[in-house]
């Protein structure tokens, strides 16, 4: 119960109870009462029902306490079914309201059950306690199950995920959002769980080779997965506080990238934070925590940590503003602990550990910092130095120098440096910012090196999953510029759940065949987001506090004025509600109105610090303290951070914010993503929106899934819920915005039947009875209900349909359901009431007669004659009459029950007789049909040496095949070397480029030495800068919009580019598609050298890919041309724009340089888009750069200022042109409109028309493309090989003369025949003797007739026949290649007709298969003749057989012309019939491979049985013949005589059963004993009866024979098994073949753009190269297989000498193919990026749309070459399609012919080897006749051992092949787990060779894998050589072991007749010597005496006691 109990608990928090949801009583309720919600204060909403309407408002009656209140209708909201309570997706709620959603939430969470899916999203409730729903178990339970299959769960989004990365090869993002104390922390740790032990690279290793004892198993979890769990303690302990609402708040964002291999396993990770609150390790609100290291440290540290870290109390720091505040149920002490063990697991050294604490002392440390103002002036001292003592020493810093730095610092004032004292206020300032400064460095050092111990590939996997854990959107009363930042976020991050959503919606659609408008409703989000990020016109809020902090003077309240007056026109910007000093401005959010307080938002977005200090920490002795700030001294422009009015304004440190950096650093300690560009001024807000960017840009590439954390109450209580707080959350977390999206859609889908199960009953008439299809019906029963067309839609597999359709449904359903029941109930109480009130008349008449009874009998008491009546009727006999009537009754009713039980029990017995009847015959033909099958034992032999021979044929011609793939191995080496040479080109094109980037480095600093210079003349002109503040900041503007308009060009130059990138990928493929197509055409002419006139057209096809190549360049130029006006027009706008395009041109010359090459583009791709990446990045500096040089020289503003003039000018100009355009583009739209849709109804009928031309026009041109073919075929074989032709003329009249000499052989034979009649008319009278011997022989042949009218039927049947078939048919080829072997021998004439046979089988059939019948008369005749030769006594009985053999066949001959005649009619049809079975062919050959192991098995159990049963044969024989004898006096002993025998012959398929059976007939015969008397009687009719016995022993020595036939037959079934292993060796080198032909096709498929330019010349010779190789296999297979089977023997020594250098090769072959397949995935990775930027391109050029409407003209163009690329690459692939059709149609072709071919050789066949099977059948059974007698009783004796013994050589032999085949996957695992050690190191040595090798290898991988393949098949052929000699061997011993069954047959039927004659003689009867395990019985005279003793002796006993019957 405890085992039970722990299951059933975390089932109870995953799946909802249904029964209670699907309460009838809960749906009336709601039917009647009309409940709706209405709003409540304190529940959010309260369910009521409505009570009556009036005008707006509505009376209603609160369903909880029965209040009634009215409410206005636009307040109410509609309630769900019952039937959707707590549904697992809201989305399918029918009414989605607020209300619902939160009504569903809460009865999931009070039920324990915290996940709850809407949409795309996953809600999630933080329970405020430990769930049972997070264990191994639970994720095994998740593991590899789909979404809908399981309830929501963490894990379930996370599964979803890892299979959707696995399946798709497209990354994957889990965004996790919600406020602090949700639980996205939680959530996110369990998705990393849920990965580690998913996707443990460890748990596949871990069951191959890590040991059980392993010490440590902890250790062996798989070091990479542990760290990845371990990073977590780590990043809390420095990044978590406890915080009002949550004890473990992570106080910053992060995005943690799981890199996973292409298997899927993890390989590496790395982590981004976002926005560290560093402000909190200085200061702390009331009851908060700063971050749980300095509490950790503080309170786990030990006495000697302490000293060295000079830590003191935690109420000695200032920066600890609350003391020591615990947290309830952790200890910091532990805590401390598990944080260093953590940092172990990651690698952290002892020296790195103690670096880090001792920053983190040295935090705290900053606090104390004391300083005093002076007496007379307000300059800050420092009175005791002991705190910056111990700081300095923790820091590595001289005092002196610090306190000079902190007190008076030296500021650059023009050229000289001068010191300034500071006040106190602000060297507190600069105290408190460089603790911070310090923290948030020490924080992202930490995080840097937890990526570097988790970076283990040093590159990134082949897919990641990216883990977003980021705070929500936040409303608090106070808004400041962190919250403006994380609502910025959300509010991006939400257009991002918006697109994804309604793409999924318009896929869901588009697969439902559902027109949908699709609506974007990202574009809602995007003004808000336009209003904070907005570069100009008019500039963001981010934008307008960048520009304020260019100005000294700025102060927070001008930055609020310039906002106002530049966004006080937006829609989301409104004026604050609260008073002035509470708020400054109000953005309307997604979520809701915010408003925000600015203060100190200059401060923040600056973020000064003190450089001195910077310095000083920069030189620190301390290694780790320096390599912390080792960037900020080259931070050169720090001025302005003492000279403002504040002192606080300054340039900030551009690395302090740290968002996006680390990710960065992998090259030093920081790397190259610390350092700034000098002369930068970035900002906080600046870094982070370049953070975000590439956030967005990184989520937009990926899949994302979206996870909402709710948090239910501030109280951290479990089970309660605050609903107005869940909204709220609900609002910000996007839930209720996705579910706003939802209802423009049809969010309700239900599939067709269940919605027709459902709601039929709402349209009762509206289907018809029988079946219709669910969408027809459902299609009836909407306009049955007469729904609105607008409220649904109907697709494929489902009704759509609108919120709030399914609750109208569901009222109506319950109305009518409600109609029904009251209907019901009315009749039933009708029928109730009048069955109560027929009971009461019954009642009432019963009254009246009791009443009439009681009034007689008050008159008669009294009257004397009724006295002496009832005194004397007892007396009376009549009165007795019904008691003993009722007791015969009884007795009769006891006899019937015997009568039916005997009945029963007579029927039983009957029914069983009858089985065991049915048995015994079934298994007197099993044994008849195996007599059959021994006879064509010997055949087999003859046949599997044919087989050998076809074998060794197909092995010379594989060795060919690979001398030819060799030759093209070596052709690839030599293209090999080709793009070698290309490679070092393009590395000299590299090195060109690098000395251009130096030069511009070079005049990088030359520019800097300019700026410098301006900087000084800046200095200098202060003054009269001053003057010109208003023109400079109108200048600014005009700045700003230029540097917006800049954005734009650059944006739309990027959009062009990547449009291009694509043309030139496009173009890429094509021609790398013309490059293989070139190698195939180049293969193909070695192929063929000899067609000497295909160079022509090959050259003139080539002249025209040539062509089309030029036209694709003409284009791509012009293409080019047009990308090159495009960006010429920015030109014209600014001076740094043309700079700048200026490179943008020269890259798109170096673009265009390597476009020309195009047959290396596919392996130069990856090196090309790496040297682009970097161009674009020195682009982007450059152009940086550029802004910076033109905004420092006052000439240069003065210049821009002109411009911007001129450039305002013309914008007017242009807007009013653009207006006057637009009017008339909007009239020529309406007139386009109306011109187009006349032109799309023509259009519709043209495409109409057209598809039925097309239909014609392909049949056509197959029709064509075959004549064309045919033609082409002869005309080259004609024009390239005279001799060719010649020889195929000469072959022609060859076959000619050989069709005549048919004929006249033809002729020939029937003249034999002829002759053979006369000569069978004179021995006529012979045949009189044999007439019995012929009617049996008739039958057989009627059988046989029979048998060839049952193979045209069973073509058509079930596995079972065909599979008899396929087996006959093959036999039948064996059979015929043997007799042509033998014709060749006796004729020499018609060896040259044999081999042409398969060619000149349509024409000849009829002629062959009478050729055949003769020829099986002559083979029978020498066999005979053979026979003779070694029984020379019975030549005259052979004589005799050899006379009945020649009537025999004549009559079958002729009956078999006949049916011949009627075959030939029935040729076409038999085709049909073949080429159906073709289809089915597949399916049989895995049921052919399954029967083949029962049929073996049950082959070994059937000898082992046999072999028993008939050593115990003989003697149960003579028993049964014994009882027979001895009760047939009489039916019903008869009939269990016969049962006893039937029982006797089931030993057969039993062993040691013997004993059992023998109790059973005693048994019998004790109960015969009891009718003995009844035998006496009747013991004179046993003498009329001796007759019956002497039949049954007739038939005894009949299944004596058909005992021998089964052995033949099990002989025949061994043959025929290894006939199908060497018809399996052929088929798998087959498979070889086809692999081949795979690896074309693939590689025909890569070029399908430029297959219709060569498809007349591959048709062409695809059909002579398919007619050869079927011409030569058909000529020369024969001749090969014999040389083949010859040399195999002595081939097996070598085979086995080379199996060690085979398995080598096979290692290295895999790891190729490993190399390969790794090839393949990067290929299909690298596909797909390229599918997501373009997906990303068509993004921008949809936001992009106004601004490119000025470039209206240059877009026309672009989307019209766009579009003409498009239909041109539309049209390669109709073109490719067409192709393919016409290669499967000729294809198909080629396999009808040789199906034609297959079912004449198989019909060839079946005539030959029914004849032939005829003659053997009666020569085998006349010698079993005669030889029976002699050699049974040597059978006896021999069998069993001789047969075991053969049985245990074969188990033998199994054993070792296992062992070998066990050996073998041994090696090959070891080799596949030496592929995948190695695999890594593989990919990153050879990247780039891997490339240009992959093709030669390939074909070397091929070509090994064959030559391995085929030395397997010899080793397979010579064991079942091997099998197949055993297998004669035993077939042998089985004939001389018949010979002895014979013999002891002889002595039982002597016994017999000894009983015979004692029964006569009345004599006792003994069966001494039958059984040695019986007593012997005994019959005196009538009476039969059975011994009991040894009853139940085992069987063991029976066996070891036989009697050796033949002394």
């Amino acid at each position: 119960m405890a085992q039970r109990s722990g299951l059933e608990d975390p089932e109870r928090y995953l799946f909802v109870d249904r029964a209670v949801i699907y309460n009838p009583a809960t749906q009336a309720d709601w039917t009647a009462k009309k409940l709706v919600w209405i709003p409540s204060e304190r529940h959010g909403f309260e369910a009521a029902s409505i009570k009556e309407e009036r005008g707006d408002e509505v009376m209603v009656e609160l369903a909880e306490n029965g209040k009634k209140a009215m409410v206005n209708k636009d307040d109410i909201q509609k309630m769900n079914p019952p039937k959707f309570s707590k549904v697992e997706d809201m989305a399918e709620l029918t009414c989605l309201n607020e209300a619902s959603v939160l009504h569903n939430l809460k009865d999931r969470y009070y039920s324990g059950l915290i996940y709850t899916y809407s949409g795309l999203f996953c809600v999630v409730i933080n329970p405020y306690k430990n769930l049972p729903i997070y264990s191994e178990n639970i994720i095994e339970m998740y593991r590899g199950k789909k979404r809908h299959e399981m309830p929501p769960h963490i894990y379930a989004i996370s599964e979803s995920a890892y299979r959707c990365m696995l399946q798709d090869r497209e990354d994957q993002s889990i965004l996790c959002t919600g406020e602090s104390g949700a639980g996205k922390t939680e959530n996110t740790k369990k998705v990393i769980q849920y990965l580690a032990h998913v996707a443990s690279s460890h748990k596949g290793r871990k069951d191959h080779n890590i040991p059980q004892e392993s010490p440590k198993p902890v250790k062996h979890q798989g070091e990479l997965e542990r760290q990845l769990l371990q990073a977590n303690p780590i990043l809390e302990s420095f990044g978590n506080a406890k915080t009002v609402k949550n004890d473990n708040s992570s106080r910053f964002g992060k995005f943690i990238r799981i890199n996973f291999d292409v298997t899927g396993y993890i390989v590496g990770a790395n982590i981004e934070t976002y926005l560290l609150e560093k402000s909190r390790a200085v200061r702390q609100a009331k009851d908060e925590r700063t971050f749980h290291i300095f509490y950790q440290l503080l309170s786990g540290a030990g006495e000697h940590l302490k000293s060295d870290l000079l830590l003191e109390g935690f109420n000695n720091y200032r920066f600890l503003s609350n003391g020591y505040i615990p947290i309830p149920g952790q200890q910091d002490k532990d805590n401390f602990q598990e944080t260093m063990e953590a940092m172990h697991i990651m690698g952290f050294s002892h020296e790195e550990i103690l670096s880090m604490l001792k920053v983190v002392s040295s935090v705290l440390q900053f606090g104390n910092i004391s300083f005093k103002k002076e007496r007379n002036t307000d300059q800050a001292s420092m009175p005791e130095n002991t705190v910056a003592q111990k700081l300095c020493h923790l820091l590595g810093m001289n005092v002196m120098e610090f306190t000079r730095a902190i007190l008076t610092p030296r500021i650059k004032v023009g050229r000289d440096y001068v010191q300034k004292a500071q006040t106190k206020e602000q060297a507190d300032f600069a105290v408190e910012a460089l603790a911070k400064a310090t923290y948030e460095r020490l924080f992202r050092w930490l995080v840097h090196r937890i990526n570097k111990a988790l970076d283990r590939t040093k590159r990134q996997g082949a897919s990641f999953i990216g883990i977003l854990d980021i705070a929500g959107f936040e409303i608090f009363e106070l808004n400041s510029f962190e919250q403006l930042c994380i609502n910025y976020t959300n509010e991006k991050l939400q257009q991002l759940f918006n697109h994804t959503m309604f793409i999924l919606e318009q896929e869901e659609y588009q697969r439902e065949g559902i027109e949908w408008n699709f609506i974007d409703f990202g574009l809602d989000l995007q003004p808000c987001i336009d209003l904070i990020e907005r570069p100009a016109n008019p500039p963001g809020v981010l934008a307008l506090l960048d520009e304020e902090c260019w100005f000294p003077k700025a102060t927070d309240k001008t930055f609020v004025e310039k906002l106002v007056q530049e966004q006080g026109s937006h829609s989301k910007f409104q004026k604050p509600r609260q008073l002035k000093d509470k708020a400054d401005f109000c953005i309307i959010h997604y979520a809701g109105k915010v408003d925000y307080k600015a203060d100190e938002w200059l401060m923040k977005n600056m973020d000064p610090l003190n450089d001195n200090v910077a310095t000083l920490l920069h030189q620190s002795s301390d290694r780790f303290v320096a390599e912390l700030w080792k960037d900020e001294i080259q931070n050169i422009q720090r001025a302005s951070f003492y000279d403002s009015v504040s002192g606080l304004h300054e340039p900030p440190v551009d690395r302090i914010v740290g968002l996006d950096q680390v990710t960065g650093m992998t090259e030093t300690a920081f790397g190259s993503a610390y350092k700034t560009k000098k002369g930068m001024f970035r900002t906080v807000g600046q870094l982070y929106k370049e953070s975000l960017t590439k956030l967005m840009a990184t989520l937009r590439n990926t899949n994302p899934n979206f996870v909402r954390c709710i948090i239910p109450n501030h109280e951290k209580r479990a089970g309660k819920l605050d609903p107005h707080l869940v909204l709220d959350q609900l609002r910000c977390n996007g839930v209720l915005e996705g579910i706003r999206i939802c209802r423009q859609g049809f969010p309700n889908r239900i599939v067709f039947q269940e919605f027709r199960q459902r709601y039929e009953i709402l349209t009762p008439n509206a289907i018809p009875k029988g079946f219709m299809d669910g969408k027809q019906a459902c299609e009836r029963m909407i306009r049955a209900l007469e729904l609105d067309p607008n409220l649904y839609r109907i697709g494929q597999s489902k009704i759509f349909f609108r919120a709030g359709v399914l609750a109208h449904l569901e009222e109506e359903r319950d109305l009518k359901i409600t109609d029904i029941i009251i209907f019901f109930q009315a009749v039933c109480r009708g029928y109730l009431a009048r069955k109560a009130f027929a009971k009461k008349q019954q009642q009432l008449s019963a009254l009246k007669v009791l009443q009439r009874n009681c009034a007689a009998y008050l008159k008669l008491r009294h009257w004397q004659w009724w006295r002496v009546f009832t005194k004397v009727k007892p007396l009376l006999q009549v009165t007795r009459q019904e008691e003993e009537l009722q007791a015969k009754d009884e007795e009769l009713l006891k006899v019937k029950e015997k009568q039916t039980k005997v009945e029963g029990e007579l029927e039983a017995m009957e029914r069983k007789h009858q089985q065991l009847l049915e048995e015994k015959n079934i298994l007197a033909e099993q044994l008849q049909a195996e007599t059959e099958l021994f006879a064509e034992a010997e055949e087999m032999r003859a046949r599997l040496a044919a087989k050998k021979q076809e074998l060794e044929e197909i092995l010379h011609d594989l060795e060919s095949r690979v001398e030819e793939e060799e030759e093209r191995n070596q052709i690839l080496q030599n293209e090999k070397k080709k793009m070698q040479a290309h490679i070092q080109d393009l590395e000299e094109q590299l090195d060109e480029e690098e000395g251009a980037r130096q030069k511009l480095q070079l005049e990088k600093v030359t520019a800097e030495a300019k700026i410098k210079k301006m900087e000084e003349e800046i200095l200098l002109l202060e003054d009269q800068n001053s003057k010109f503040i208003k023109e400079k900041k109108l200048v600014e503007d005009r700045i700003a919009e230029c540097s917006s308009q800049l954005a734009e060009e650059e944006e739309k130059a990027k959009n062009l580019a990547k449009i291009r990138n694509k043309q030139e990928v496009m173009i890429s493929d094509l021609e790398e598609r013309l490059k293989k197509e070139e190698k195939t055409r180049q293969e193909l002419e070695k192929a063929k050298r000899k067609l000497d006139g295909e160079t022509t057209d090959l050259q003139d096809q080539i002249a025209e890919l040539q062509a089309q190549i030029d036209e694709l360049k003409l284009q791509l130029a012009k293409k080019e041309e047009e990308l090159q006006g495009a960006l010429a027009r920015g030109d014209d706008e600014t001076l740094h724009k043309n700079n700048a395009l200026k490179v943008v041109r020269e890259l798109q010359a170096q673009i265009a340089e390597l476009q020309e090459d195009f047959e290396s583009e596919k392996a130069s791709r990856n090196k090309a888009e790496k040297q682009k990446r970097d161009l674009s990045e020195e682009l982007e500096a450059l152009k940086t750069e550029l802004e910076d040089t033109l905004d420092t020289t006052a000439a240069q503003q003065e210049l821009r200022t002109k411009r911007e003039q001129e450039v305002a000018e013309l914008k007017k100009a242009l807007e009013e042109e653009t207006k006057n355009h637009e009017a008339q583009i909007q009239d020529m739209r309406q007139r386009h409109g109306t011109a187009l849709e006349e032109l799309s109804e023509q259009l519709e009928q043209a495409k109409r028309f057209k598809a039925n031309l097309e239909k014609n026009k392909q049949g056509l041109e197959t029709d064509n493309k075959e004549l064309a073919c045919e033609v082409k075929a002869l005309q080259q074989i004609k024009a390239e090989s005279e001799h060719k032709r010649k020889k195929l003329d000469a072959q022609v009249q060859e076959l000619h003369a050989k069709v005549s000499e048919g004929d006249r052989l033809r002729v020939e034979l029937a003249e034999k025949a002829n002759k053979l009649q006369n000569e069978l008319d004179n021995v006529s009278a012979l045949l009189e003797e044999a007439e019995k011997k012929g009617i049996k022989f008739a039958k057989d042949a009627a059988s046989v007739e029979s048998q060839l009218q049952d193979t045209q039927e069973l073509l058509q049947e079930e596995t079972r026949q065909k599979l008899n078939l396929s087996s006959r048919v093959r036999q039948l080829e064996e059979e015929r290649n043997s007799l042509q072997e033998q014709q060749e021998e006796e004729e020499g004439a018609r060896r040259n007709l044999e081999k042409q046979v398969l060619a000149l089988q349509s024409q000849l059939s009829d002629m062959k298969k009478r050729v055949d019948d003769d020829l099986g008369a002559i083979e029978g005749l020498e066999e005979a003749k053979k026979k003779l030769l070694k029984d020379a006594e019975a030549l005259g009985q052979r004589l005799e057989e050899k006379a009945l053999a020649f009537d025999k066949l004549e009559k079958t001959k002729n009956r078999l012309q006949q049916e011949l005649d009627d075959l030939t009619v029935d040729l076409d049809h038999q085709r049909q019939i073949v080429s159906n079975l073709e289809k089915k062919q597949k399916k049989f050959d895995q049921l052919l491979a399954e029967e083949k192991n029962v049929s073996a098995r049950y082959a070994e159990e059937r000898d082992r049985a046999e072999a028993e049963a008939r050593e115990k044969e003989t003697k149960a024989l003579s028993l049964a013949r014994a009882l027979e004898e001895a009760l047939e006096a009489k039916e019903e002993f008869e009939r269990q005589n016969k049962q006893l025998r039937a029982d006797m012959e089931d030993l057969m398929s039993s062993k040691d059963d013997v004993g059992k059976n023998v109790h059973e007939l005693e048994k019998s015969k004790r109960a015969l004993e009891q009718q003995v008397e009844e035998m006496r009687t009747q013991l004179e009719e046993l003498e009329d009866e001796l007759q019956a016995t002497e039949d049954a022993k007739l038939r005894l020595e009949v299944n004596m024979q058909a005992m021998k036939a089964q052995f033949e037959r099990d002989l025949q079934t061994r043959d025929e098994q290894n006939e199908e292993k060497k018809r399996l060796l052929i088929k798998q080198v087959r498979e070889l073949e086809a692999e081949l032909e795979d690896e074309r096709k693939q590689r025909a498929l890569a070029i399908a753009s430029k297959k219709k330019m060569e498809i007349d010349l591959k048709d062409l010779e695809a059909q002579i190269e398919a007619a050869n190789k079927a011409r030569d296999e058909v000529i020369k297979q024969l001749r090969k297989l014999q040389a083949q089977m010859k040399d195999y023997q002595r081939e097996l020594e070598e085979a086995r000498a080379s199996r060690d250098e085979i398995f080598a090769q096979s290692k290295e072959s895999e790891k190729k193919l490993k190399s390969l397949e790794a090839e393949i995935l990067q290929l299909q990775e690298e596909l797909a990026s390229s599918e997501r930027a373009r997906r990303h391109a068509e993004q921008e050029r949809d936001e992009l749309a106004d601004e490119i409407a000025n470039s209206a003209s240059g877009k026309s163009a672009l989307l019209d070459e766009k579009r003409r690329l498009e239909a041109r690459i539309a049209q390669l692939e109709e073109e490719l399609e067409e192709e393919q059709s016409n290669i499967e149609l000729l294809n198909d072709r080629f396999r009808k012919t040789t199906l034609q071919v297959d079912t004449l050789n198989a019909e060839l066949a079946a005539e030959r080897s029914a004849a032939q099977k005829s003659d053997n059948a009666r020569q085998q059974l006349e010698r079993q006749n005669k030889e029976l007698k002699a050699k049974l009783q040597e059978l006896e004796g021999a069998v069993k051992s001789k047969f075991k013994a053969t049985i245990s050589a074969l188990e033998a032999k199994i054993g070792q092949l296992e062992e070998q085949l066990e050996q073998e996957a041994k090696e090959r695992a070891a080799a596949n787990k030496l592929v995948r050690r190695t695999e890594k190191k593989l990919k990153e040595i050879f990247v780039q060779v891997e490339d240009e090798r992959r093709h030669a290898d390939q074909y070397k991988e091929q070509m090994e894998k064959a030559n391995a393949r085929m030395k397997q098949l010899k080793r397979q052929l010579e064991e079942a050589e091997e099998e197949a000699t055993r297998a004669n061997a035993s077939r042998r011993k089985l004939q001389r072991e018949l010979d002895d069954a014979t013999e002891a047959n002889e002595g039982l039927s002597r016994e017999v007749s000894t009983l015979k004659n004692r029964l006569r003689r009345g004599g006792p009867i003994s069966f001494s010597s039958s059984r040695s395990g019986r007593r012997p019985l005994h019959i005196e005279g009538a009476s039969l005496e059975l011994s009991d003793d040894d009853t139940e002796s085992k069987t063991s006993d029976v066996n070891e006691t036989q009697p050796p019957q033949a002394e």
